[in-house]
C-alpha cells in the first residue's frame, strides 16, 4: 500500500536522525495511514487516510 492519504495527500517526508554528537543519519517520517469505509458523493468506497484527517472528520466514516 502507497503510504499517501487520499484526502490531503500527506505522504512519507525524508529528514536526518542527530546524535548527541551532532553526526546526521537519514531517516523517514511515515504518515499514519489507515484504511477506512467513507461515503464520498453517496457511495461507499475504501480509501487510505491519515488520522489527520480522520479526527477532523474531513470525511463521513461508516460503520
Amino acid at each position: 500500500m502507497a503510504r499517501v492519504c487520499d484526502i490531503c495527500g500527506k505522504k512519507t517526508s525524508t529528514g536526518n536522525n542527530v546524535s548527541h554528537s551532532h553526526k546526521k543519519t537519514k531517516r523517514v517520517f511515515k504518515p499514519n495511514i489507515q484504511k477506512a469505509k467513507v461515503e464520498i458523493n453517496g457511495t461507499i468506497k475504501t480509501i487510505n487516510i491519515c488520522t489527520s484527517c480522520l479526527k477532523a472528520n474531513k470525511v463521513k466514516k461508516v460503520v
